[in-house]
């Protein structure tokens, strides 16, 4: 019965990021269920049928707690709140195999920025349905509504996610606009830059209140150009960038003086970068730090 409880932990730690948007919150939680279970008495374990079943309601529903209570919570934030950012524990990260996230278009930054406009329950069914395979039966059990209602969640929750469309690019062509992005950033090369940034485009950054970091989006290829280029000229010494897999695209890692100081996710459509995503916050780049 251990190994099988104990099998279920990656399953648990997919779900709870998708859930929450933060590994450290999802191993909280994880960590929460697994203690409810081993506080239960053995007569009352070998009663529950389905073991990973019950550690995954119970995840949900800590989960959806945890969400409300988040959402005051990121009312007081400083500045803008953007969901942790994931490496790939194949370019050298050390994560634990059992806590290591699926990397596939449910955590595209776009698509976990959408989570983040949603009411808790609109996010638990979209996430519980439309990734997760549950049936809307058995996310009536785990959040105590009607399959009816549970349905009406995910469908609200399908609108607002059709304001951040899936990438429009392939994976290979959104590594070499991110390449050729990190090279005009590199050399100032403000005509490459104009190039590859959308018009319209959007960068938003996330310090947290804990480090320097733009507190309102930049709209607009231009404004997000004139912020890059000073960026590049108030560095002094060593300052690094890195191409990385970012929440499973391709994006960039910042290094100055030898240290993780930001994480840069990005959104390509029509052969233009259309959104960039800054995670300055320390306490967001930990997962980054092997």
């Amino acid at each position: 019965m251990t190994d099988v409880v104990l099998e279920e932990r990656r399953h648990l730690i997919n779900l709870a990021y998708r859930l929450l948007g933060s590994l450290a919150e999802a191993e909280d939680a994880v960590q929460e269920a697994y203690a409810r279970w081993y506080a239960l008495s053995q007569p009352q374990q070998e009663a529950i049928v389905a073991p990973g079943a019950w550690l995954t309601t119970v995840t949900s529903r800590i989960c959806l707690d945890l969400l409300g209570s988040a959402r005051h919570r990121r009312e007081s934030y400083v500045g803008s709140w953007i969901p942790e950012p994931l490496p790939d524990p194949a370019e050298g990260h050390t994560a634990d195999p059992a806590d290591r996230v699926t990397l596939d278009e449910s955590v595209g930054m776009a698509f976990m920025v959408a989570l983040e406009s949603m009411t808790p329950a609109q996010r638990v069914a979209l996430v519980l349905h439309d990734v997760f395979r549950y049936s809307f039966a058995e996310i009536a059990e785990i959040t105590g509504r009607t399959p009816a209602a549970c349905r009406e969640l995910a469908s609200s929750a399908r609108r607002r996610v059709r304001a951040f469309p899936p990438p429009a690019a392939s994976a290979g062509r959104q590594t070499v606009l991110v390449r050729d992005f990190k090279q005009a950033w590199e050399t100032q090369d403000i005509a490459a830059l104009v190039g590859l940034l959308d018009p319209d485009a959007v960068f938003t950054a996330d310090g947290g209140g804990k480090v320097l970091a733009a507190l309102e989006p930049i709209v607009g290829g231009e404004e997000i150009i004139a912020f890059l280029l000073r960026v590049a000229n108030s560095v002094v010494g060593d300052f690094s960038l890195l191409e990385r897999t970012v929440n499973g695209q391709a994006g960039l890692l910042v290094r100055y003086h030898g240290v993780i100081s930001s994480v840069y996710a990005f959104d390509v459509e029509d052969d233009r970068i259309t959104r960039i995503w800054a995670v300055r916050n320390p306490s967001k780049l930990r997962p980054w730090i092997s």
